[in-house]
């Protein structure tokens, strides 16, 4: 038998220790929060693209009575990034939640079928894309998706 050790690695810094970027686009996150419609479960997530052009999307979680109906922020701003900018890459992505009339002290992350989603457009652009997890006492940096996805399907695992 074999082991295989697999690691992610995550940079954790202040809010202030951010470039101006990215600054930029956790307050669109942060923005979006209050835009969710989050009436069932009371957690507000926002999240934002910075495309490669230099503009910035942003989207919010979208809850439906009859579950499984809504969608998560990551994928309503990276399917509206994509569906309107098809041929612009995805730079980064920041993710803020709000719950209970505050933002979260730890960083929030994204669920399983929107980690998959975000592989996607990372591998349609062979771009990394950079993802930033706000929480109020320290923001989480990852270099590209695959660390959020170590052991990822992606469009290679087609080919066998």
């Amino acid at each position: 038998m074999q082991q295989k050790i697999i690691e992610t690695k995550v940079g954790v810094f202040n809010f202030d220790e951010l470039n101006f970027e990215y600054q930029q686009l956790i307050k669109t996150a942060k923005e979006q929060v209050y835009k969710a419609y989050a009436p069932y479960s009371g957690f507000q997530v926002g999240a934002s693209v910075l495309l490669e052009n230099g503009e910035i999307l942003g989207g919010s979680n979208q809850e439906n009575s009859a579950y499984p109906s809504g969608l998560c922020a990551e994928r309503v701003v990276m399917f509206y990034a994509n569906a309107q900018y098809p041929d612009i890459a995805v730079r980064a992505l920041a993710i803020a939640a709000f719950t209970h009339g505050k933002f979260l002290k730890d960083p929030v992350t994204p669920c399983g079928s929107c980690r998959q989603v975000l592989l996607e457009t990372e591998t349609r652009f062979e771009n990394n894309i950079t993802i930033l997890l706000y929480g109020t006492e320290q923001v989480y940096v990852l270099e590209n998706v695959k660390q959020l996805l170590p052991l990822c399907f992606e469009k290679s695992s087609l080919n066998g």
